[in-house]
């Protein structure tokens, strides 16, 4: 799972990081809207923490876009701004929660996981067009049907699935996969990538030339 922090108080988004990745959370940071788009242009969060006072504008202008945007993403306002009426309109413009500064960094972290309950269950998937990708029972249904694969396979397609568009070297995936076994070499990623295009086709993991492997949301049309 990973949450968008977008919060230019560097203590108060220092503190929600920590607390989110003890938590198992992956977790990416921005200070500013144009931080955040730069963000968003190669991750697509399970939840945005926002803040509305940034240094580069009002982000109550941008959640209307941020929902048509990324409609699967949630979006929980962090801000001073705490009247009824700054929360009535950040849920009229589509955010799912709010919360008001000063706040205990657990009780965000209550918010979220409510959230995360409330919209996805009890099982974490990612979904990309006719692929499902069930994160806590290693199982890939693709097309309305389930895929064999074997446990490093899932975990890399998990991996890469969980980032889509950034690109994975070969030696991030060998380190991340396979914990530093130096039995284990470059030729084997190889091996697992061409095993997982196999079964669920080419279009998903995408080859750099040079650099890598990135997964692409657009599998389906590959």
């Amino acid at each position: 799972m990973i949450i968008l922090i977008v919060e230019d108080e560097t203590q108060i988004a220092s503190n929600l990081e920590k607390l989110l990745q003890s938590e198992g959370y992956d977790v990416e940071s921005a200070n500013s809207i144009r931080g955040m788009y730069q963000k968003l242009d190669k991750i697509v969060p399970d939840v945005i923490l926002l803040d509305l006072i940034l240094p580069d504008g009002n982000s109550v202008n941008e959640v209307q876009n941020l929902r048509e945007k990324f409609p699967n993403t949630g979006i929980i306002i962090i801000s001073a701004k705490a009247s009824d009426l700054d929360k009535i309109l950040g849920i009229e413009l589509g955010a799912d929660d709010y919360v008001g500064k000063p706040f205990n960094p657990r009780e965000v972290l209550v918010r979220v996981k409510a959230y995360l309950r409330r919209t996805r269950g009890s099982k974490d998937v990612l979904r990309y067009g006719r692929l499902e990708i069930y994160l806590s029972d290693y199982v890939v249904i693709y097309d309305g049907n389930q895929v064999e694969m074997t446990a490093k396979e899932f975990e890399i397609l998990k991996m890469l699935a969980e980032r889509p568009d950034r690109v994975f070297s070969r030696e991030e995936i060998l380190d991340r996969i396979w914990n530093d076994n130096f039995d284990v070499y470059d030729r084997v990623v190889d091996v697992h990538i061409n095993n997982i295009r196999r079964k669920i086709g080419d279009g998903w993991i995408l080859t750099v030339r040079g650099v890598g492997y990135k997964f692409s949301k657009k599998g389906d049309q590959g």
